[in-house]
């Protein structure tokens, strides 16, 4: 694997890991709101 191949697979696992962060964080927040309007709180 060339050196420029090896830094964009980097790149793109960092931004992998970001973007399941944002999905995880999305959930919670929707996870919580949908609880709060069932009025189960």
């Amino acid at each position: 694997m060339k050196v420029d191949q090896a830094r964009r697979m980097k790149d793109l696992e960092r931004e992998n890991m970001r973007l399941k962060k944002l999905v995880a964080d999305l959930s919670l927040d929707n996870s919580i709101l949908k609880e709060a309007a069932s009025g189960n709180f």
